[in-house]
């Protein structure tokens, strides 16, 4: 009684009779459903709010701006109307990358926004958060989809295209500042063959990064990566973190990849 009492309290619903598997499998599937339909509605909205912007919706309309616009028509925020913004540039420049080496048909919505929205399951604070690095993560994407095209390992199919654009975005979000401008050449000999013996051994790890990026291509993440080359590198007897860290490095051309394991 009291446990009841106390869930009342709280708000919670009143007490339901056990779910049988197949209802909790309809449930599961409703919200699948669901949770797909709020990415797509991202893709549409970004769709929309690209093709108003570049009309320039608000002058006929009577306002002095875009945000004055967003502000009195919607009634939502400056930083909101520029997050919109944001969204619709980062898709944009997704979905251009992503056309010039697959089937826009195979991967493009079928509603009234088909013609630019594209479901890649991104979030809207995914797009804003590669919205200024936007053409990077169209230039990896591009990469990717080139070298997967090229190699004929996987068909270039709507799910592959999804996961090469899903991790470009993951990759992009979390990838380190640029580094730094390289430093002067040394005056000290010894310090001079010191660092050729690094570069050999960096240029030496980014051929095995080569190597572990065939095996395990770009759009697969390290854990993904990690199932697929152990027994590679057990055969070539190279510890399976520094494996990983050459494929890091052959992608990114960062040597900062390669810091706590092979540097």
């Amino acid at each position: 009684m009291g446990e009841q009492h106390e869930g009342q309290e709280h708000g919670a619903e009143p007490t339901q009779p056990p779910l049988t598997a197949a209802r909790a499998r309809e449930m599961t599937a409703g919200l699948r459903e669901a949770m797909d339909d709020v990415r797509r509605s991202v893709a549409v909205l970004a769709a929309r709010v690209r093709d108003a912007h570049a009309a320039r919706v608000w002058l006929p309309l009577g306002h002095s701006s875009w945000e004055s616009y967003c502000a009195a028509e919607f009634g939502i925020s400056r930083a909101q109307a520029y997050r919109l913004l944001d969204v619709a540039r980062a898709l944009a420049a997704i979905h251009g990358a992503v056309a010039a080496h697959a089937d826009p048909s195979r991967t493009r919505d079928t509603g009234p926004a088909a013609a630019a929205a594209l479901d890649y399951g991104l979030s809207q604070r995914a797009l804003i958060a590669v919205s200024a690095r936007s053409g990077d993560v169209a230039e990896l994407i591009t990469r990717r989809l080139a070298t997967l095209a090229h190699s004929g390992l996987r068909a270039l199919d709507a799910d592959t295209v999804r996961a090469v654009v899903r991790q470009a975005v993951r990759d992009v979000r979390t990838a380190l500042p640029p580094p730094p401008p390289e430093p002067p050449p040394p005056a000290d000999p010894a310090v001079a063959a010191l660092r050729r013996v690094v570069d050999d051994l960096a240029a030496s790890t980014h051929a095995i990064g080569e190597l572990m990026l065939e095996v395990a291509p770009a759009y697969l993440s390290d854990t993904e990566a990690a199932d697929v080359l152990a027994l590679l590198c057990h055969q070539i007897g190279e510890p399976l973190e520094h494996g990983l860290a050459a494929r890091r490095y052959a992608m990114s051309g960062d040597r900062r990849a390669l810091h706590g394991t092979v540097l």
